[in-house]
């Protein structure tokens, strides 16, 4: 065999040499010579703190079987580049803020970088950056999407693998999300619970899931205590201060005002509080719940109560997830739900 015929053989008959001796060992081939679950070798390739003897067990058993993560078979493919795309859509809103923040955080200690863009909740400037990550190589997506019409399959077909937050992004994608069906009605039932009877919800447009499910709390909770939930009550609005302003003006100008409003995130509720101290009503004269959290407002946040859901916690879990997929993990797409917690208004 010539000099040339042997370096062609090397290579392989494509010449994708790097590729071809790529191990076809999977994370769970791996977790099973070394006795130990397919999570504890995502951990270890992930950096995240295990015992030096299940590292040595798994490190051992990935050379026997050479098994490459995912990420690593994925660069010598394509030169992707260790980064992360974070695609939300309002980064002015303190719970995406917290969001990014927990993803970052975990995504850093595994060596990754995270670039973020800003979706502004608009289906067409979303699709520019899904379409970017899908062919600059980046190592995955985790995306809030910004709408049902979110489209992920440029991703799916690049090999990227992606994980919602706080909404889903359609079949066979991870997701982690929040309760939001169950924090709608926690709020709900907080003003009920402090003699408030026509409780309006401000929530954000209702293409968007999660004003779904918390306006779907908000009528669980109005049905169970009082019969019904009048309609004019539910008032659709941009997740936005402006949207609690204007939801505000509209809701008392009604022939027949409410009494109490539940906020269908931060800045509705903010918005929705500065409005009534204008009109030198606010809480607790009305009642008032906001979905999220109230990092900072105008009033003292004693008279206003908070289902406070755990962002941070929910890009943590996220980042998570997605390193798991960049090390191998390929298990069925699964669903992480977070529950929120009632912070009582003190004056209640």
């Amino acid at each position: 065999m010539s000099t040339r015929s042997r370096a062609r053989a090397a290579r392989g008959a494509d010449g994708g040499g790097a590729e071809a001796a790529l191990s076809t060992a999977t994370i769970y081939d791996v977790a099973k010579r070394a006795g130990v679950s397919p999570a504890t070798v995502s951990r270890v390739y992930n950096g995240v703190g295990v015992s030096p003897a299940k590292t040595e067990a798994v490190q051992r058993a990935a050379r026997e079987l050479k098994f490459v993560p995912n990420s690593t078979a994925r660069n010598l493919r394509t030169g992707s580049a260790n980064a992360i795309t974070l695609v939300i859509p309002d980064i002015e809103n303190p719970y995406f803020t917290e969001t990014a923040r927990g993803i970052e955080d975990v995504a850093s200690a595994a060596g990754y970088s995270v670039m973020l863009c800003n979706s502004d909740g608009d289906i067409a400037k979303e699709s520019t950056y899904l379409g970017i990550a899908a062919s600059a190589h980046m190592a995955g997506v985790i995306l809030a999407a910004a709408g049902d019409d979110t489209d992920v399959s440029a991703l799916r077909a690049a090999g990227r693998p992606i994980i919602a937050v706080d909404r889903s992004a359609g079949g066979g994608v991870d997701s982690v999300l929040m309760a939001n069906r169950a924090a709608g009605y926690a709020a709900t039932i907080d003003l009920l619970d402090a003699g408030y009877r026509r409780v309006a919800c401000m929530v954000g447009g209702m293409a968007i899931e999660t004003s779904r499910e918390r306006a779907q709390g908000w009528r669980d909770a109005m049905e169970e205590r009082l019969g019904s939930a009048d309609p004019a009550l539910l008032y659709p609005t941009t997740f936005h201060l402006e949207g609690g302003r204007v939801s505000i003006d509209a809701l008392l100008a009604a022939e027949n005002p409410p009494d109490g409003f539940v906020a269908g995130n931060n800045l509705i509720g903010m918005g929705a509080i500065q409005r009534l101290a204008e009109l030198g009503t606010p809480p607790p004269a009305y009642g008032m719940a906001v979905i999220g959290s109230l990092p900072y407002t105008i009033i003292s946040p004693s008279s206003v109560s908070i289902v406070r859901l755990p962002a941070r916690e929910m890009g943590m879990t996220a980042a998570r997830m997605l390193l798991d997929r960049l090390a191998g993990d390929d298990a069925p797409p699964r669903t992480v739900v977070l529950g929120g917690e009632l912070l009582p208004r003190l004056d209640s």
